[in-house]
């Protein structure tokens, strides 16, 4: 794409700039376009631009900035690098706070990573199932970050990185990506101790119960409801987990705060408790 008057802000490589345009930061990436240039200058109108990514509101160009007085150069190229991947890989343009948010948490993946300090992730094998793509395309961002930053990248951070990912394709909001992994490993952890089982979390069968919670919470929060024809069947058929099920019905509403989880929903997630006790 041609350009329309740009002016360097600042240069972090020869391949990626910092421009202004009608007073909006941009981020330039394009071959050879910070060679030889320096702070105020305008870029060439001729000048072909590979891709643009563009920091709009105010409160998120003041925290862009923070990020920037925060991680090296080198670390800012990197992510640039990742997030240009990203939006490749996806085919879709990403909310601007991933260039907050993901800069500025690997840049604390970096400092942790070089400190031999590594933290778990909970929610792992939730976000693997629920956020499969984001995942995947995670696994590529932390084979680039080992790459170039010459550290192993652990599995726990792939899955931060895919909820960053998720958050981006969502107009910037995490708290729900959260929310659904944290739901949905909670209840697991209820229902192991209820019926004094293990559940095997890499089986089909958890994956599909996992799916199901997200799609749950997704209709919980839209007020959408869901019939189940099968209801009175399954009361009479699966006391035990139909119980379970009015247990875990109580919980997702004080953790959602809505009034009530509807008798449907219920009698989804009894079939889904049944389908993970009987094949543990």
């Amino acid at each position: 794409m041609k350009n329309a008057g740009y002016q360097v802000e600042k240069v972090f490589n020869h391949n990626v700039i910092l421009a202004l345009q009608n007073g909006k930061e941009r981020i330039l990436l394009a071959k050879g376009i910070g060679f030889g240039k320096k702070p105020g200058e305008m870029i060439p109108t001729q000048t072909v631009i590979e891709k643009i990514f563009s920091i709009q509101n105010e409160e998120n160009s003041q925290q862009f900035r923070q990020v920037l007085d925060q991680v090296s150069d080198e670390t800012f190229i990197m992510c640039e690098n990742i997030i240009y991947m990203i939006s490749c890989e996806l085919g879709e343009e990403l909310d601007e706070k991933i260039h907050i948010n993901l800069i500025d948490h690997i840049g604390f993946i970096l400092q942790r990573l070089s400190k031999k300090d590594h933290i778990s992730n909970p929610f792992l094998i939730e976000i693997e199932i629920l956020y499969g793509q984001e995942f995947a395309i995670g696994k590529k961002a932390a084979e680039m970050l080992a790459q170039q930053s010459g550290m192993q990248i652990p599995e726990s951070e792939i899955g931060f990185i895919a909820m960053h990912i998720h958050s981006a394709r969502n107009n910037g909001k995490l708290s729900q990506t959260i929310k659904c992994a944290y739901l949905a490993n909670l209840i697991t952890e209820i229902i192991e101790k209820e019926q004094q089982t293990r559940i095997d979390r890499k089986s089909l069968d958890y994956g599909r119960f996992v799916t199901h919670v997200r799609f749950t919470v997704e209709r919980l929060l839209r007020n959408t409801p869901i019939t189940n024809d099968l209801l009175g069947v399954i009361k009479r058929k699966y006391k035990i987990s139909y119980a379970l099920a009015k247990k875990v019905g109580k919980i997702i509403e004080e953790e959602l705060d809505i009034p009530a989880v509807p008798a449907g929903e219920i009698g989804y997630i009894t079939i889904h408790i049944e389908k993970l006790c009987s094949n543990k």
